[in-house]
């Protein structure tokens, strides 16, 4: 099993920046995809951005311009660059990691999520 340890989180103003770590452990055999997604209190669980071993990004459409994904192959890590942060981009955000091990098994992984909150 994979296992996601999360970090970074913590409570900034409006217009702030936080910076999130999430780094991948156990028997793992080929991470190509990480991505974050976040949870608001009674709200659904939502994509925020995603990237490919070959560095391909995607973002909602709430993030772009602000947020920044990016991941280190070598030590399957992943990071979240939150810029001018909004009280609405309040929610426990999750690490995701899919992995295959090349025998047609793909396997889907989750951080134990980091609050973030954004409040003056």
């Amino acid at each position: 099993q994979v296992q996601l340890v999360e970090s970074g989180g913590g409570l900034v103003q409006p217009g702030g920046s936080l910076r999130l770590f999430c780094a991948a452990a156990g028997s793992i055999f080929n991470i190509f995809a990480m991505g974050w997604y976040r949870q608001a209190p009674g709200k659904q669980r939502e994509l925020v951005a995603t990237i490919s071993k070959g560095g391909v990004t995607n973002y909602a459409d709430s993030v772009k311009g602000r947020f920044t994904i990016s991941r280190d192959n070598a030590k399957n890590a992943v990071y979240l660059h939150m810029n001018s942060l909004k009280p609405e981009d309040a929610a426990v955000y999750y690490c995701n990691a899919d992995d295959d091990d090349g025998l047609g098994n793909l396997s889907a992984y989750w951080g134990q999520g980091t609050q973030v909150t954004v409040s003056s």
